[in-house]
């Protein structure tokens, strides 16, 4: 299999959809762009492809001198130096493909290193919403295949055409020189082969089209079943048996379009064999008549035939030619579909720090609601077509608070009032859509995004553990942190004890999101990390929501400790939570619909005593005042 022959298939196998595609106005520009880092070594890398493709007809010409120059007048001499070219030829072709291969790389991998590296930046600083809408298969995929097909531009396809164009001149400018007359009889052998070439092309294409579909089915049922989550549900409620069957299903139609585009590609062969080798027969056979009758000498005559068998590849690649360009622009517009999606949250030009200090939080007339998904997200990026593309409901409406630094306030309310949500805008990972949420007295969307970070810490009902060791969970919040500093936050979050009883101390691997530990282990991990950080205002989204007793009483500890001398919003699960806050607040329907200590709300009466006797009194009936008059024993609260 030569390569011009491997070349006009891939070329072939490619989706033909492309052809009739319209691109972005300016996206051919914008791809040049890229070029701009690497336009020195793009011009010594063509100017080899164009070395190499002459190189290709040097050498029949050589031989065409060798047998009529040198063989038969008996010149040995001759016939020596001119092998010897053709050696040297071979060796400075060896040399030239080596070095474009290495200029190829260079140009591809830093062209994919520069695109890579873009858009993981640029999905990094999308809203948290982008990530609840896009599938994380696609994104990859953006990452990945685009990308990679994206840099094929300026190596594969590049060097392609230009390469082809360059041998498909110097071969039919050379052939037609020995003899035109062969050579208009060998070219009109060509639509022989280009018409049915262009007929097992499209169904090469819809075959292409349709393994990747079955490929990426299979590897999303790969990808959720091997996560932790997903094999924990199949071992709880799924069928082995059933879960083969559906698998080995997939399998066997990627098996069997496998074989059908196997046997295409090889009818596809046969046929490049089959006509080449007809074109050869009419070469020799004509030819071989005309140098037997004196028009034509051997040498030109095997020179015609050996430039015959480098022709038509070339002539296939040259004809797909505009398939392949645009399958390579395509990949960029879906790589630049995602660069031009802004960022629902951005950094202000001129941003500011948080002031030193104790900080306080005020949200002054806050409104939010959920942004469109048109705003956040590409349909491209989506499992599916969805309908709720539209902007969400209001959540949060005329919302006025203002926590001085060193409070604890705690919120509390019914699901769905937007507790969370109000949380959310404290951190930036949303801006209000009406008023103004400050920190320090500063404007959230005036403050700079490293400030932010270094003020701001969360703790969510889910801590998040990457798959790596216990020590790189907690640098990721503080790299400089020093091994005591590691140790003081774990013990503080109630947590050391059990690190240096695990195999590797501090070295262990806490597997896919954290889940080679419980809950609570993850809880207090994740507490170690907050306090290596060091934030002024911490945010905790009911952190002890899902844990049982005698975890609850060791993450509320080690919470106790990370609270204390820092401002703090707390979403509330616990009864001492609730009673030992400076200030309680009752959303409802996203208003402030009460605000006051604990014993306040529930003198007067209002929605806080009703969530109050249904979320937090005891199971027994007491009344709320029977409650409040005694200790209330850790995990025997609800919600």
């Amino acid at each position: 299999m030569s390569m011009t022959g491997w070349q006009a298939m891939q070329s072939l196998s490619k989706d033909s959809s492309v052809r009739s595609r319209d691109l972005a106005p300016g996206t051919a520009r914008r791809v040049l762009s890229y070029a701009g880092p690497y336009r020195g070594l793009i011009a010594g890398f063509l100017a080899l492809v164009v070395v190499d493709a002459a190189l290709v007809v040097a050498t029949p010409l050589l031989l065409k001198r060798i047998i009529d120059d040198g063989i038969q007048p008996r010149d040995s001499g001759l016939v020596v130096r001119l092998s010897l070219v053709v050696a040297l030829i071979a060796v400075v072709s060896a040399v030239v493909t080596l070095v474009s291969r290495w200029l190829s790389a260079r140009i591809g991998e830093g062209l994919i290193v520069d695109l890579r590296t873009q858009v993981f930046s640029h999905v990094l600083r999308q809203p948290i919403a982008f990530f609840t809408r896009a599938q994380t298969g696609a994104l990859v995929t953006r990452l990945n295949s685009d990308v990679i097909g994206a840099q094929q531009a300026f190596t594969s396809v590049l060097s392609s055409v230009v390469s082809n164009a360059v041998s498909l001149v110097l071969i039919i400018g050379a052939m037609l020189v020995l003899s035109w007359q062969l050579t208009l009889g060998a070219l009109l052998l060509v639509p022989l082969f280009l018409i049915p070439a262009r007929a097992m092309g499209g169904r090469l294409a819809a075959l292409a089209h349709d393994q990747m579909g079955l490929n990426a089915d299979l590897g999303s049922r790969m990808t959720e079943r091997f996560n932790v989550a997903g094999a924990l549900l199949v071992k709880i409620y799924g069928n082995p048996v059933t879960e083969d069957a559906e698998y080995a299903v997939r399998a066997r139609r990627v098996r069997d379009i496998g074989v059908r585009i196997a046997v295409n590609r090889s009818v596809f062969f046969v046929g490049l064999t089959l006509v080449a080798a007809l074109a050869t027969a009419l070469v020799y056979g004509v030819g071989g008549v005309m140098a037997v009758e004196g028009g034509l000498t051997i040498g030109t005559l095997l020179a015609l035939t050996a430039l015959l068998a480098r022709l038509y590849g070339p002539l296939t690649t040259i004809s797909n030619a505009r398939v392949d360009v645009m399958t390579a622009l395509v990949s960029f517009e879906r790589v630049f579909e995602i660069l031009d999606l802004p960022p629902l949250v951005s950094e202000a030009e001129h941003a500011v720090p948080v002031p030193e200090g104790p900080v306080g939080v005020e949200l002054d007339g806050v409104g939010f609601a959920y942004p469109a998904a048109s705003e956040v997200s590409l349909s491209s990026l989506e499992a599916t077509a969805s309908g709720d593309r539209t902007a969400g409901e209001v959540v949060l409406r005329d919302v006025d608070v203002d926590i001085e630094p060193g409070q604890m306030v705690a919120l509390v309310g019914p699901s769905g009032a937007g507790k969370t949500t109000l949380t959310s805008l404290v951190s930036r990972l949303y801006d209000p859509t009406s008023g103004v949420v400050r920190l320090g007295g500063v404007d959230l969307r005036d403050v700079s995004f490293d400030s932010l970070r270094e003020t701001v810490g969360v703790v969510s009902q889910e801590a998040h553990l990457f798959h790596d060791t216990i020590r790189a969970n907690l640098l990721y919040a503080a790299p400089a942190a020093t091994e005591a500093e590691l140790e003081a936050a774990l013990r503080a979050a109630r947590i050391w004890d059990l690190v240096q009883r695990l195999p590797a101390g501090l070295d262990t691997v806490v597997g896919d999101r954290g889940h080679r530990l419980s809950g609570g282990e993850k809880q207090r991990i994740a507490i170690a990390r907050l306090l290596l950080k060091g934030p002024r205002l911490v945010v905790l989204d009911e952190a002890t929501a899902h844990l049982d007793s005698e975890s609850e009483v060791a993450v509320q500890r080690a919470l106790d400790a990370a609270l204390e001398g820092r401002t703090s919003i707390v979403i509330a699960h616990r009864l001492s939570t609730v009673r030992d806050a400076d200030l309680i607040l009752v959303l409802d329907r996203g208003r402030v619909v009460e605000r006051g200590s604990h014993l306040e709300l529930l003198a007067r009466g209002g929605l806080y005593a009703d969530l109050y006797r249904t979320q937090f009194a005891s199971p027994s009936g007491e009344r709320v005042t029977d409650v409040m008059a005694e200790p209330v024993p850790s995990g025997t609260d609800g919600g």
